[in-house]
């Protein structure tokens, strides 16, 4: 949802500056994934939505349920966002500071689809294409999608690039329908 990423966006960025200036980026992105997870628990998630429950009860329980995987900045995030009702949004907020860290690293996550699976040396090819074009570090994640006929499809962030058979026939059905 793309209310939900805006609403989130300037809290991950608070919270990737401030890990960058401690040195403790990898830190905050663990307790970030580890506190998305505890959030999207149904029970915790009623929790959160409860109207009965102060914010500062909302976030002693919460940190309680995280333990020990928050430090002290951690758990002033924690009560910052049960603050302001957004400890729903933590899924979000992890999910852009790794954005965020993935940036600051030059790496980029790319999803190649294709309809059958392609061996090591055809990943490897794709990979070196993308990192001399994007000028980043590449990290695949294949995934066999046998609804694309043929070819591939590559997410890289906000780029797509479709060279499946399929995208090629719904391009030339869209032309032939103009």
């Amino acid at each position: 949802m793309a209310e939900l990423s805006t609403l989130a966006r300037p809290y991950a960025k608070a919270a990737f500056e401030y890990a960058l200036g401690e040195g403790r980026i990898g830190q905050w992105s663990s307790m970030m994934a580890a506190a998305a997870a505890v959030s999207q628990q149904h029970k915790v998630a009623d929790m959160l939505a409860s109207p009965a429950a102060t914010s500062e009860q909302i976030a002693a329980t919460f940190c309680g349920l995280c333990g020990d995987v928050l430090d002290d900045g951690g758990r002033n995030f924690i009560q910052v966002l049960a603050g302001v009702k957004r400890l729903s949004l933590l899924p979000q907020i992890s999910e852009q500071f790794d954005v965020l860290l993935a940036q600051q690293q030059q790496v980029v996550d790319v999803q190649l689809s294709s309809a059958f699976d392609l061996d090591e040396a055809q990943q490897r090819e794709i990979a070196d294409k993308l990192r001399k074009s994007l000028n980043k570090d590449i990290n695949i994640h294949t995934v066999v999608d046998r609804n694309l006929i043929g070819g591939v499809v590559i997410r890289a962030g906000d780029l797509v690039i479709d060279g499946s058979v399929r995208g090629k026939l719904a391009k030339l059905a869209e032309a032939m329908n103009q």
